[in-house]
């Protein structure tokens, strides 16, 4: 019974933990992948930007960013740049990130940019 009440609990603590630690993901995966171009705030201002020949959207951006749909965010993350005809610079991280993964990212620049996206 003691073991029983044990795993409830556990099970109970992953269910509320869930959310909190997909954000910290995305949040991770932004900070591994997005900053080198996009920077740490999100700006655009990334420590690669000064080389690059187009500059990286301003993530914090609600009105750049909140003429993207969802589904236009996702596929630039996934396949890049070229795919949403956008810059070459911008590389496809869909062999690196899931899917879920990349969703979360988009959410992650949804909460950025405080906006929510151009309904597609």
């Amino acid at each position: 019974m003691k073991i029983t009440s044990l795993f409830a609990l556990f099970v109970a603590a992953v269910i509320v933990m869930a959310p909190v630690a997909q954000a910290e993901k995305a949040e991770d995966n932004y900070k591994l992948y997005c900053v080198q171009c996009h920077g740490s705030a999100g700006t655009g201002k990334g420590i690669n930007a000064p080389s690059l020949s187009v500059q990286p959207r301003n993530h914090t951006s609600a009105k750049d960013m909140g003429e993207l749909t969802d589904d236009n965010v996702f596929k630039a993350v996934k396949e890049g740049g070229v795919a949403v005809g956008k810059s070459t610079s911008m590389p496809p991280w869909g062999a690196v990130l899931t899917d879920a993964e990349i969703k979360d990212l988009v959410q992650h620049m949804r909460k950025m940019c405080k906006c929510e996206g151009k309904k597609g």
